[in-house]
């Protein structure tokens, strides 16, 4: 049946499939070592298992309260008071979302009207623009510089017009892992103070930080929590990126108005895994850990590389690790990705597709969230090319 001219004008005229796809559906028809996905191949703590498992058995398998079941957003709260010094009410300002990417797409959907600008900071990953666009609104950007990946507080300061309502960062940051200072936060208060633009931070690897370094949310700072959606996964920090499940903070005004795109959104989110969660985080070393957990990942997988010909600075943060390949090569970055995984059987991503204009960094994005077999195998193939 012909339905062509059923199709109106796209709201997403120029959304094709993504890095993520191609490479993934690459990477599994030519059977490669896979370090693209952002996700562990390694199992979550068990206990979480039968704690979700005990959750079902006890008969939380209806519907959850619409801005999540309230044991656990009270241990939100406690975790963000303890660890970063802000007190979020959780019946009026913690609601649980599928994900951060849920989170994500309501805060910018409640607010973003058409002709609205919002400034992305690039690199950056792809959920944020497609959103923007879908409603009515300009991404306006922001590119990191090419080496070293730092940000230029006075270009930023340009961007903003009379027509910016929105700035999205994300630290730490994927896919550079870069991890915004204190001194980087301070600097965006103070471009933010005197205006009413509103932040949404995304913050999904806020419990992956390495060498000491200290993850900077934007509910530490007086003026940018009063403007801000801070977004976290729960995916990203136990292991369980397939169960959805995350959550958004923000001041009471601001968070009446989330919701109310969040209940016709999802309306809620998955009653035993909330109900295991609120239980999991009573024990703050589940999230404590992760730094190192990571870290060792980290250095394994940069020692065992000193011998191949790619240059790297360690990541600061994320389970992301940025490989230049600019001292054996002069191809572009999806062209030597594509060769990795057809000729060498191994999968990464490359990240020009989340700069201003594809621009080449000749750098490639590892995931080292896996296995010491896995990483084992992928630096094998590294040092071989």
């Amino acid at each position: 049946m012909e339905s062509r001219n059923l199709l109106p004008e796209s709201k997403l005229p120029d959304v094709k499939t993504t890095i993520f796809t191609t490479v993934g559906n690459l990477a599994r028809k030519h059977h490669a070592i896979d370090l693209s996905q952002g996700f562990p191949n390694f199992g979550a703590d068990p206990k979480l298992m039968q704690l979700v498992s005990r959750a079902m058995q006890q008969g939380h398998n209806q519907y959850a309260a619409m801005p999540g079941y309230y044991g656990l957003r009270e241990n939100i709260a406690e975790k963000i008071e303890k660890l970063h010094g802000r007190a979020y009410h959780p019946e009026k300002e913690i609601t649980v979302t599928v994900g951060a990417t849920q989170a994500l797409f309501t805060a910018i959907t409640a607010f973003v009207h058409p002709g609205d600008e919002v400034i992305v900071i690039k690199p950056a990953y792809d959920c944020y623009e497609p959103v923007i666009e879908l409603n009515g609104g300009r991404p306006v950007y922001v590119q990191l510089d090419a080496k070293g990946y730092r940000m230029d507080w006075e270009e930023f300061k340009e961007k903003i017009t009379p027509k910016t309502r929105m700035v999205i960062i994300n630290t730490p940051h994927n896919p550079s892992g870069k991890v915004f200072t204190k001194d980087d936060m301070l600097r965006l208060q103070e471009i933010l103070r005197n205006t009413n633009i509103l932040l949404v931070s995304d913050e999904v690897y806020e419990h992956i930080v390495f060498d000491e370094k200290e993850h900077q949310s934007a509910s530490r700072f007086d003026d940018l929590a009063r403007r801000s959606f801070v977004c976290a996964s729960f995916g990203k920090t136990f292991h369980v990126t397939g169960w959805k499940i995350g959550y958004c903070v923000a001041p009471e005004a601001l968070m009446h108005e989330f919701r109310k795109t969040h209940q016709f959104s999802v309306f809620c989110v998955d009653h035993p895994v909330q109900r295991a969660m609120a239980e999991y985080l009573r024990n703050e070393d589940h999230y404590l850990q992760l730094n190192s957990f990571y870290q060792e990942k980290r250095d394994y997988f940069l020692k065992a590389l000193k011998s191949s010909k790619f240059k790297f600075t360690p990541s600061e943060g994320t389970y992301f690790q940025l490989l230049d390949y600019t001292q054996f090569s002069e191809e572009t970055d999806k062209d030597l990705a594509l060769r990795l995984i057809t000729d060498h059987k191994l999968a990464c991503i490359p990240i020009s597709s989340f700069n201003v204009g594809e621009r080449q960094d000749g750098v490639l994005r590892f995931c080292f969230a896996k296995k010491r077999e896995t990483l084992e195998k992928a630096v094998e193939i590294l040092c071989r090319i």
